[in-house]
């Protein structure tokens, strides 16, 4: 659902909003990243903030998230939706399903280097559940050629 939905569900409910923040800009307001991406892999898309200085220059949302990632899991294992999202979020199981999904991650990562291009940003940082599976920012590291670092808080 788009943020523009939301506020009007809200304001009918006649809540005053006082500003509306997509996921990756509202995840910087905790990381207070003044310089790069800030990149929310979330469940059906991968919303990208790009800021210069503290301030946001540019925000992308492209449709590929974590769904993405379980379904490929799901097809790959022969396992149910939800017995897929439990299996992908177990680290134990990362190892093993990295190879499975880096094609999924690279997909990610193609919509990270198209974003990014033209913009002078030196590192990307990874929000949303997705970058807890482990290897995730080495694969969109290599791929785009920028430092990539996963947020220790996730899901903010």
């Amino acid at each position: 659902m788009d943020s523009g939905v939301i506020k009007n569900v809200v304001q009918v409910a006649g809540v005053e909003l006082a500003r509306v923040l997509d996921e990756p800009t509202a995840a910087n307001a905790i990381l207070k990243i003044k310089n790069g991406a800030v990149v929310d892999i979330g469940g059906g898309t991968t919303g990208i903030s790009i800021l210069k200085d503290g301030v946001v220059t540019e925000v992308i949302d492209e449709p590929t998230g974590g769904t993405h990632f379980t379904l490929v899991v799901a097809g790959a294992l022969h396992l149910d939706f939800e017995e897929a999202e439990h299996y992908k979020r177990d680290p134990k199981h990362h190892k093993e399903l990295l190879p499975v999904l880096k094609p999924t991650i690279e997909k990610v990562a193609d919509i990270i280097k198209r974003c990014v291009a033209g913009h002078d940003v030196e590192e990307i940082y990874l929000v949303g559940g997705t970058c807890c599976l482990t290897g995730v920012e080495d694969v969109v590291e290599k791929y785009v050629g920028i430092p990539t670092y996963p947020s220790k808080t996730p899901c903010l």
